[in-house]
């Protein structure tokens, strides 16, 4: 795992070294185990390396292919990399090293950059092919390894992180608007957009070819399909194939030269790599972090999962290690959380943040459940599954509106008041419709809906939770893997029969993401709802309390926090004439947002981070920019 940056000259200048060598080693640590640099004319390719598989300098990045023609920088792990070597060498290609990165380089040279769909893994690569002078930049299926990319006219530039494409002079920091309303609805990004004007990160399951005097080409290689199969089988020919591709990916990952450990919560997912991975490796260390609940709320006081993970760790005989965080602690963390993360995501990640610095003093390399809820039907309460809609843009209407937003429709433009000229045009409806571009058919039965729903998810929830993942694991030079998204195990998933990642097709009751635990005996209800076959696979291999749990995500008691402990700091950042935030939005409805919260009246624990993160990144990006 590492990190890749980089830049072409579009007027055919050549690259500097210099520059180069300052937007690499900004990614010192995503790779801490030594930098590479290439130039070639007008391309420049920097690599900050973490050795994982093959210690050796055979290994080392950039790397240029034995025929001279490609070089490229690579971050990411092929876990099939073995059998495509195997095939490489069947057509006379020698290997000088052991690991992927090579394997990875000679299949982009032999079949050219449609090899990417040969890939089982996570990757972000950025290749340059000196024959027709032209700079290729990819990512995998699913988003797991970022890319982000400038395109400046003169200069296109590219990184693992903003920060490198930042430290081109050719750029500096500074908000993109539209991208703030975008954010401040969904609490994500759905569109191409960061918070750095000018800055977009390429699309999960593409490729973007760039070359003097032509515009900048995207080919998409891979996208979801959720779909109903053709032919279903049993409930115990699903399961027990479930298991063997899952049981397969875990072990397909568990490949490396050094300690791999893997995250280890109250549920299901993490339960079950563990399951699996601990097998083989015995005495594996496995990581939890837990919350003081001495000023939580009633409602909160599921958050804390340490009982059920110290009981998994028994039963697993893994070497367990934890992490109790208390208020305070996000307050005193933030400055370096809103650093590596750079563009807000999902959700409040800073425990993410501990979680990996936990982790990363105990093995270089950890497991993770994610894409286990997204792919198995995890957020019951999400679908909108309406009796019927009479075409797909109604379908999308109505989803919008269900959809829970950061800040509501009816207060957006009160909210952006001070820059609602320049955003006026952007129209959020919009944007949530473009995520269904592909994935648009006919809405005959419950399955339809549903399967839009798992594709909206898979498209946005997810791709923020990866880029949360990340950016958080990578600040601590730790690689994340996720077995879930193993391509099998993928191709799998989106043909099962929607009985399989739901047991009811009723409609259910809109839930308040800001609370998302047990508050009545119908979010409980709801809750139990999703993933039924992934639970009744897991029941063999899990302890009971695990498998018959209902659906916890991984949050602070942030909502007591806010109105405790923490709520000095939110007041010193948001309740605050000199705030920059409110450069962007205005006081007024803010202050009456936060103070809704802040006197009980209102759950806003997600608006009340987003906006301490704004008025963070501002200080971070904005202010101290170079």
């Amino acid at each position: 795992m590492c990190g890749v940056t980089g830049y072409l000259n579009l007027d055919q200048k050549p690259s500097d070294h210099i520059i180069l060598a300052k937007m690499t080693e900004s990614l010192e640590h995503r790779g801490p185990d030594g930098f590479g640099y290439f130039t070639d004319g007008p391309i420049g390719l920097g690599h900050s390396r973490l050795k994982i598989i093959d210690f050796s300098d055979a290994a080392a990045q950039p790397m240029k292919s034995k025929n001279g023609r490609w070089s490229f920088s690579y971050n990411g792990e092929i876990y099939n990399f073995r059998e495509m070597r195997c095939e490489l060498e069947g057509y006379g290609i020698r290997f000088r090293s052991s690991g992927d990165t090579e394997v990875v380089l000679e299949a982009l040279a032999y079949w050219g950059p449609a090899a990417v769909s040969k890939f089982n893994g996570m990757f972000a690569f950025a290749l340059w092919d000196s024959a027709e002078k032209r700079l290729i930049l990819a990512r995998d299926r699913y988003g797991i390894k970022p890319m982000y990319y400038a395109d400046l006219g003169r200069h296109f530039i590219f990184g693992s992180e903003v920060k490198a494409i930042l430290k081109h002079p050719a750029i500096s920091a500074s908000m993109d608007k539209e991208a703030l309303l975008e954010y401040m609805t969904f609490q994500n990004f759905f569109t191409d957009k960061t918070l750095f004007k000018n800055v977009k990160m390429l699309p999960a399951g593409c490729y973007l070819t760039i070359q003097e005097g032509k515009a900048a080409q995207f080919e998409r290689y891979w996208d979801f399909r959720f779909e109903e199969p053709e032919q279903k089988l049993s409930n115990e020919e699903y399961s027990e194939e479930l298991f063997r591709l899952f049981e397969q990916a875990v072990q397909r990952q568990e490949v490396s030269d050094v300690t791999v450990g893997s995250y280890l919560s109250g549920g299901i997912d993490t339960g079950a790599i563990t399951s699996v991975a601990s097998r083989d490796l015995k005495g594996m260390p496995t990581f939890t972090v837990g919350f003081d609940m001495s000023s939580a709320s009633a409602l909160e006081q599921g958050y804390d999962e340490r009982v059920l993970a110290e009981h998994m760790s028994y039963v697993f005989q893994t070497e367990h290690y934890e992490m109790v965080l208390k208020a305070g602690d996000m307050e005193r963390i933030l400055p370096k959380v809103v650093e590596h993360l750079e563009e807000p995501r999902v959700g409040q990640c800073y425990p993410n943040y501990f979680a990996a610095k936990l982790a990363r003093g105990f093995s270089k390399v950890v497991f993770s459940g994610t894409g286990g809820d997204e792919l198995f039907g995890g957020y019951p309460w999400r679908y909108y599954r309406p009796d019927k809609s009479s075409n797909f843009d109604s379908f999308v209407d109505e989803y919008y509106i269900y959809w829970q937003r950061l800040i509501p429709n009816r207060t957006i433009k009160a909210a952006f008041r001070p820059i609602w000229s320049d955003v006026s045009d952007v129209w959020t409806r919009d944007i949530f419709s473009y995520v269904f571009q592909g994935h648009q058919g006919e809405l005959n039965h419950p399955a339809d809906y549903l399967n839009n729903c798992l594709y909206f998810e898979c498209k946005t929830f997810l791709h923020g939770l990866l880029a949360v993942e990340d950016r958080l694991s990578m600040a601590h030079g730790l690689e994340t893997r996720v077995p879930f998204l193993d391509n099998d195990l993928v191709d799998f998933a989106t043909k099962l029969p929607y009985q399989c990642k739901i047991s009811s097709s009723d409609e259910q009751p809109r839930l308040d993401e800001n609370i998302l635990k047990k508050k009545s005996a119908k979010f409980h209800h709801a809750n139990k709802n999703g993933k039924p076959l992934l639970r009744s696979t897991m029941q063999n291999y899990l302890p009971k309390s695990i498998s018959d749990a209902p659906k916890q995500g991984f949050s602070a008691p942030d909502s007591s926090w806010f109105r405790g402990e923490s709520m000095d700091f939110v007041r010193r950042r948001l309740i605050n004439s000199d705030a920059r935030i409110y450069e962007y939005l205005d006081r007024d409805v803010i202050h009456n947002l936060v103070n809704e919260h802040l006197d009980g009246h209102q759950n806003r624990r997600l608006l009340i981070w987003s906006l301490i993160y704004l008025e963070q990144w501002i200080e971070t990006f904005m202010e101290h920019s170079s």
